[in-house]
């Protein structure tokens, strides 16, 4: 569970990103990348991304490995969305930062010995420095840039709900829309997290940085010293990077235009029963019957967290809306 515990200052000094952090996606790409999670999101950009990719993408890979802690300095913290300036503050990251984020690296993955080029990173040798500033710059090249434009869309999409939902309603009610596991009781925002990590704001406010490819629950850094950023994972379009094809239209045919819209709502992200309603802008009782008849076709799940019931969609029923269920690459382990 992550708490983030707010004072009465912080919540004057949110700040929602209007644009995608290039390094987040980065880190969060090579992710997915290497889970199997998303296909009908990511497949097609996976078969078309890893063919493309060089070489000094395993230098990405020994410090974000497949699961748990990353580097907290592949992400540095700025406001600018230029992947130059981002790569220009990853090459000026102080030492002091490198070696202990190295030994934080090593040992949250005991089992995963580092390899010995990270020792002359750890010293800030500048030789190290670049090949990891090089290596950023050619994964973005390969994987996200011909798609940048596609990926920015759906940031403003989300961007554009938030500021709607924030004049309405005020910062409090966006924080516990963030994500389905979200809960406010202020002073504090509880999130699903992979292990139980504790931030308090102190006045310095939050940023929250929404973020395409974060899948599942959000993420932020392991260092509490560092400017606070919550990482959170927006909607997005099924077929964001490609024209839509035949097995969507089919499964319109084949459940009906509702019940495919339901589907595909839940498939873009896990939510409650009224965010499914809202979403698929069907009334909550259409939502709750179509998602009882998609539950017991095996098409989602649902399972109840406190008072809510959270869906999010089955193995099945992503391959049915993707047409294809086969695994998909691995680019590095």
């Amino acid at each position: 569970m992550l708490r983030i515990h707010f004072t009465s200052d912080d919540l004057a000094r949110i700040r929602l990103v209007p644009a995608p952090d290039p390094l987040w996606e980065v880190l969060l790409s090579s992710y997915r990348l290497r889970h199997p999670g998303g296909a009908a999101y990511f497949g097609d950009w996976r078969r078309t991304v890893t063919p493309r990719l060089a070489p000094s993408a395993h230098l990405l890979a020994a410090l974000a490995p497949p699961a748990g802690y990353a580097a907290d300095f592949l992400t540095p913290p700025g406001a600018d969305p230029s992947l130059a300036v981002h790569v220009e503050a990853l090459r000026r990251t102080p030492r002091t930062r490198l070696r202990n984020d190295l030994e934080e690296l090593g040992d949250r993955h005991p089992g995963r010995p580092l390899p010995a080029w990270t020792r002359g990173l750890a010293e800030g040798d500048p030789e190290a420095v670049t090949a990891v500033a090089d290596a950023v710059t050619a994964y973005f090249a390969a994987a996200l840039e011909p798609f940048w434009s596609q990926v920015r869309r759906q940031v403003d999409r989300d961007r554009e709900w938030r500021t709607r939902a924030l004049d309405a309603t005020g910062w409090e009610a966006v924080l516990a829309t963030l994500h389905p596991s979200a809960t406010w009781h202020y002073p504090v925002l509880e999130l699903a997290f992979p292990a139980d990590h504790d931030i308090h704001l102190d006045g310095r406010g939050l940023t929250l940085q929404p973020s395409f490819f974060c899948w599942g629950a959000p993420t932020t850094f392991l260092d509490t010293e560092l400017p606070p950023v919550l990482v959170y994972p927006i909607e997005r379009s099924l077929d964001w990077s490609a024209p839509p094809h035949a097995p969507r239209q089919a499964v319109a045919a084949l459940l009906g235009k509702t019940r495919a819209r339901v589907l595909e709502v839940v498939a873009t992200a896990a939510c409650t029963t009224t965010q499914l309603a809202e979403r698929a802008r069907v009334p909550i009782q259409t939502a709750s019957h179509q998602a009882t008849v998609l539950r017991e076709a095996n098409l989602i799940h649902s399972r109840r967290h406190r008072n809510t019931v959270i869906h999010t969609v089955t193995a099945l029923g992503a391959a049915l809306l993707h047409g294809d269920c086969g695994p998909p690459p691995f680019f590095m382990q």
